[in-house]
């Protein structure tokens, strides 16, 4: 097969990520673009300012083109993965009517509420494929059961009234949907001088971001179970049919069209909160990094290495970020003694991670009847070897890592690829661009001792403590 280029534009809550790769699912080219600080108005809004989704996309995709040497006429296709459960507000001429929402504000999960200046209204696929091609389509893939009159069955808008009218949203102010893998339309003019593309390149359509990312991680089957580790963590596994939501699972649907991916309970701001942990221990350790000539992770696990399982006793429960129904809920640590130290901190910081995803996983696979026999993970965290050892060691599961953890970028490419007729089908192309990268075996005796602390007493915590945060979050009204 002739060399073949994909453009995949990874548009997540922190930062925008543009790739080129090739066919065989290899990173050729790469630019990021931070985004601004979320806008916090009032209690439970979380907005990005300005048109700072769009913006930065355009930033990244200039820099990626203005340095890339190749060939553009090898670049045949863009797979375009942006944040889930966000909701835009697009006047008629396509600019926004109000500032993004974020997954994280409150309102993104309320009925509609219309005014004159909203025009259209949808998830953030079908605000930049507008932005890239001028076209009012999205992907079916991104349409959330709760927050749009979505069908999970047909895949398209639902036909039953009473359902539809729930949400309040005219039908004329929603976009059309295709299925994932489909060409939504070709970069307009305008769009070309603003990023830097090639004017008439296929704009793919692909899914949610966490549908995306499990297929770039090779998530086709049911052998696999994945732990996705981002801003938000969950765990996932494959379905054929749609099963209605459970208290241990939710079904979402697949970048696959119709099939289904089920996603456990997860950890909001999780892969954050080793950063904020990073940030907060200050100047010494990055003095400390600089003279070693390494990152400040790799100083902290190093130091998180030395710990034994169970870092003496500190437990740690990561809700760092309470869903807006139970707002009491907030992060705990506990067990300090006066051995520890910020090795321990880190250490408890991942396992509690671990444990907390662990416990949301198994009750997903016991009620849904699946037995993975190894499990994916993916995101920045599968970087870490400690990381990857301590969910082997939970788990009690073999964990598996890919050559590309930036699953969502390799997921968007592979949409394209089948859309641009790379390869003719999801399971070929996954073959031919996924490639595993290296295992981790669980240590019996490490898993037998984390077994021991969850089921005496951290799987517990959560309910020992509700009453407790209830009190507290009182007293802060």
């Amino acid at each position: 097969m002739s060399e073949q280029y994909f453009i995949s534009i990874d548009n997540g809550s922190q930062s925008t990520k543009v790739y080129i790769i090739n066919q065989k699912g290899q990173i050729i080219h790469s630019a990021t673009e931070t985004l601004q600080p979320m806008m916090f108005r009032q209690k439970g809004y979380v907005e990005h300012p300005d048109d700072d989704l769009w913006e930065s996309i355009k930033i990244a995709l200039n820099r990626l083109m203005q340095t890339f040497k190749g060939d553009l006429n090898l670049i045949k296709g863009i797979g375009l993965c942006t944040i889930r459960c966000c909701r835009v507000f697009m006047k008629k001429d396509g600019n926004l009517a109000a500032p993004v929402m974020s997954w994280m504000d409150v309102r993104a999960y309320e009925p509609f509420e219309d005014n004159e200046d909203i025009a259209y209204t949808c998830p953030t696929t079908g605000y930049i494929t507008h932005r890239l091609t001028g076209e009012l389509k999205d992907t079916a893939a991104n349409a959330f059961q709760w927050q749009f009159p979505v069908d999970m069955d047909t895949w398209n808008w639902s036909e039953n009234k009473e359902h539809f009218d729930g949400f309040k949203i005219p039908k004329e102010k929603l976009l059309e949907l295709q299925m994932p893998g489909t060409i939504l339309g070709k970069v307009s003019k305008k769009a070309s001088e603003e990023t830097g593309l090639p004017e008439g390149l296929p704009v793919v359509a692909t899914a949610n971001d966490k549908a995306v990312e499990a297929l770039g991680a090779g998530l086709i089957d049911s052998s696999r179970g994945l732990f996705s580790l981002g801003t938000y963590i969950t765990s996932m596994v494959t379905g054929s049919e749609n099963r209605p939501p459970h208290d241990d699972y939710f079904t979402n649907l697949s970048c696959i069209p119709n099939r289904y991916l089920f996603e456990s309970g997860g950890v909001r701001r999780g892969m954050w909160l080793i950063s904020w942990f990073r940030d907060l221990v200050g100047n010494e350790l990055n003095e400390k990094a600089k003279e070693k000539g390494v990152s400040a992770e790799q100083i902290l696990e190093e130091e998180a290495r030395n710990v034994s399982v169970g870092s003496d006793g500190l437990m740690i429960i990561p809700d760092w970020l309470a869903p807006a129904y139970q707002a009491y809920r907030k992060g705990v640590m506990i067990g300090f003694d006066g051995r520890q130290g910020r090795g321990h901190i880190y250490r408890a910081i991942m396992e509690g991670i671990a444990l907390t995803l662990n416990n949301h996983y198994q009750a997903m696979i016991k009620t849904l009847g699946n037995a993975p026999e190894k499990i994916i993970i993916s995101g920045g965290g599968s970087n870490s070897d400690l990381f990857m050892q301590i969910f082997a060691d939970i788990t009690g599961t073999t964990v598996v890592r890919n050559e590309m953890n930036g699953s969502a970028a390799l997921g968007a490419a592979i949409c394209a690829a089948i859309a641009t007729d790379c390869y003719p089908d999801f399971e070929t192309a996954v073959k031919n661009m996924v490639t595993e990268k290296d295992e981790f075996i669980p240590n019996a005796e490490a898993h037998e001792k984390y077994k021991n602390i969850n089921n005496k007493v951290y799987h517990k915590l959560p309910e020992l403590l509700e009453d407790t945060l209830k009190q507290i979050h009182s007293l802060q009204d």
